[in-house]
């Protein structure tokens, strides 16, 4: 799934078992942004936290910037492709030539910080677990316009490797579609549309259905 901000926190029935519950390393330079993701997140049960801003395989790390500056880009790339975290970013503002670095380090999910209920976290956070994609509107409009944007300006061929069915499904991953949605478009069943992108997320060495996504896009697959 790469949804446009419109993820929703799942109906709980009862008490979450500690077991499921999701940890999370929050991340910032800002002791004051810090402590106030970490107040938002502990009002769920479905996430809990690491103290320490402990970071690792199965943790989701969400990283709180106003900007991202070369420093915070570094950091996002430690933490996913060195120590196994997925992430999410909570940023005031991003650039378009940033945009794509974000997506293509490995991270799939993004808030603003304007927009950074606690809600909103969590829906980031049970997100980036899941390894779905999580862009609010704008940014996943302004992500295609700049991967055309790089298309249109390269003579290049596009690169071989996706078959007819896998552009399929990331087109409609692409508009915010989730799973069951593009099963229903497709005809498929929704363990074929996993199938699908965990067969060419693997082969093409892609972190996320987001990296998938900003690979098809400026190979011009879609």
């Amino acid at each position: 799934m790469f949804n446009s901000s419109r993820t929703s926190v799942p109906e709980r029935f009862g008490v979450v078992d500690p077991t499921d519950a999701i940890p999370v390393a929050v991340h910032s330079r800002d002791p004051l942004s810090r402590a106030g993701a970490l107040s938002q997140l502990r009002l769920f049960p479905e996430v809990v936290i690491r103290e320490g801003a402990a970071s690792g395989p199965g943790t989701v790390a969400l990283l709180v910037e106003d900007s991202l500056d070369e420093g915070a880009l570094t950091r996002l790339r430690q933490l996913v492709r060195s120590e196994g975290t997925k992430a999410v970013l909570v940023v005031g503002a991003l650039r378009e030539t940033e945009l794509l670095d974000v997506i293509e380090c490995g991270v799939g999910a993004i808030v603003w910080r304007h927009e950074a209920t606690s809600t909103r976290l969590v829906q980031a956070v049970l997100a980036a677990s899941r390894g779905d994609g999580d862009l609010p509107a704008d940014l996943l409009g302004r992500l295609i316009n700049r991967v055309g944007t790089l298309h249109r300006g390269t003579a290049a061929a596009p690169l071989s490797g996706l078959t007819p069915r896998e552009v399929d499904v990331l087109r409609l991953v692409a508009e915010g579609l989730d799973t069951k949605e593009i099963a229903g478009k497709l005809s498929y069943s929704e363990r074929t549309v996993k199938n699908v992108i965990h067969g060419l997320t693997t082969r093409m060495h892609l972190r996320n259905r987001a990296h998938a996504v900003a690979h098809a896009l400026r190979e011009g697959y879609i």
